[in-house]
C-alpha cells in the first residue's frame, strides 16, 4: 500500500516537492496545505487546506515540511503529535532548542524525521563521496566550498549562514565523515536586511581535514562548487550542472636531490567523470520513502540536521564575537562526555 503524503508550504520549494510526490513510486500525493494559497497552482486535482491540522484530519502517513523556517518547530512538532513521518525542508529550525525538541518528538514516538538538505543527494557529490571513499584520493587535506549568487527574495527569516551555508556545512562533514571541532567566520550585512548577506567560514574538522565556505547573496551569478583537496590531486564538483571533474598530482623526477626531496605538486592529467544525472530531488524522497519502509536509506536525521545548524550558530556566533567557536558534539554533551 502507498504512503499517503501531503505537502505542507506551497512556495517556490513546495511547488517543486509537489511535482516529486507525483512522481515517486511506493507514495500518493493526498493533499496540501498553505495558508497563504497556491500562488504556483501547485495543486492540481489534490484538495488543498489551509492548517497542518486540517492535513492531518485529511488523513496522511507522511509530510513534507516546506514553510518558512521560523516555522518548521510548531508544524513539525504537530506532525509528530498525530503520528506522522515529516520531511522537513533545511535548516531544521530557527534555533537549536527548537531543532532539539523536533528531534526529542519524533525520536520519542519511534517516527522517521528527516532534514532536506538536498546537495547530499547531487549525482557529483555522490560520485565524490564513492571515489573518496575508496581512497582515489588518498589522504584529504582540505575541503573548499563556493556558493554564491544574487538575493533570493523568497527568504525573509534566515541569513545566508542557515539558508545556503547549511548546504555546505552538511555536505562537507558527509563528504569528510567527520564533524566540525572548530569555526571563525566573517559576516557582511551590505543590503540593509536583518540578516547577514555574505559570510566567509574557515573551520577544522575532527579528522583534521581544514575547511572553507565562501556564501553570499550579492553574486550576479549563480555558483556552488566543491573542491577537494588531498595527496594525488584535486576533485571539483560542480552541483549547478552535476559535473565531476578530477585533476590528477602529476609526478616528476629530477637529478637535484634538493628538488626532489620537496614533497611538491604539479599538473597531472584532467578527467570528466560521466555521470547518470538524476534529479537531487527525487532522490531526496525515495530516501525518505525507504526510511518510513525500514530499507537502507541515506535520508538526513534530524540529528544530523541539528548538528548542522550548531555548526551555523557557531559561525554566527564566531563573526559576532570576533574569536573562533569550538564545538563539542552532540552526543558527546548528552553522555556527559
Amino acid at each position: 500500500m502507498a504512503i499517503r503524503i501531503g505537502i505542507i508550504g506551497l512556495g517556490m520549494m513546495g511547488r517543486h516537492h509537489v511535482r516529486v510526490a507525483r512522481e515517486v513510486e511506493g507514495v500518493e500525493l493526498v493533499a496540501v496545505a498553505d495558508g497563504m494559497g497556491d500562488p504556483h497552482g501547485a495543486a492540481g486535482g489534490v484538495p488543498r487546506y489551509d492548517s497542518v491540522e486540517e492535513l492531518i484530519a485529511h488523513g496522511i502517513d507522511a509530510a513534507v515540511v516546506a514553510v518558512p523556517t521560523q516555522f518548521h518547530e510548531e508544524v513539525g512538532l504537530t506532525l509528530a503529535e498525530a503520528g506522522v513521518h515529516a520531511l522537513i525542508e533545511k535548516p531544521i529550525a530557527h534555533s537549536i532548542e527548537a531543532g532539539q525538541r523536533l528531534v526529542d518528538a519524533f525520536e520519542s514516538r519511534g517516527l522517521i524525521g528527516a532534514v532536506g538538505h538536498i546537495e547530499r543527494f547531487n549525482p557529483a557529490l555522490i560520485e565524490l563521496r564513492k571515489r573518496l571513499d575508496r581512497g582515489e584520493l588518498g589522504q584529504v587535506y582540505q575541503i573548499h566550498t563556493r556558493r554564491q549568487g544574487p538575493f533570493p527574495s523568497r527568504i525573509a527569516d534566515v541569513g545566508v549562514v542557515k539558508d545556503l551555508g547549511s548546504h555546505d556545512i552538511d555536505l562537507t562533514a558527509w563528504l569528510a565523515g567527520s564533524g566540525y571541532v572548530g569555526v571563525a567566520a566573517q559576516t557582511a550585512f551590505q543590503s540593509g536586511r536583518q540578516h547577514e548577506d555574505m559570510v566567509t567560514v574557515s573551520a577544522k574538522l575532527a579528522n583534521g581535514i581544514i575547511t572553507n565556505h565562501l556564501v553570499n547573496w550579492l553574486t550576479p551569478f549563480k555558483e556552488r562548487l566543491t573542491l577537494v583537496t588531498g595527496e594525488r590531486g584535486s576533485f571539483i564538483a560542480d552541483t549547478l550542472t552535476a559535473d565531476l571533474t578530477f585533476y590528477e598530482n602529476g609526478t616528476f623526477t629530477s637529478d637535484w636531490d634538493a628538488v626532489t626531496a620537496f614533497r611538491g605538486v604539479s599538473e597531472g592529467a584532467v578527467t570528466r567523470f560521466a555521470l547518470e544525472k538524476r534529479e537531487p530531488l527525487r532522490s531526496e524522497h525515495e530516501a525518505f520513502r525507504d526510511r518510513i519502509l525500514g530499507r537502507p536509506s541515506e535520508a538526513v536525521t534530524l540529528r544530523e540536521g541539528l548538528e548542522v545548524l550548531r555548526v551555523c550558530e557557531a559561525s554566527i556566533e564566531s563573526a559576532r564575537s570576533g574569536r573562533t567557536v569550538h564545538l563539542g558534539r552532540i552526543d558527546d554533551e548528552a553522555s556527559g562526555e
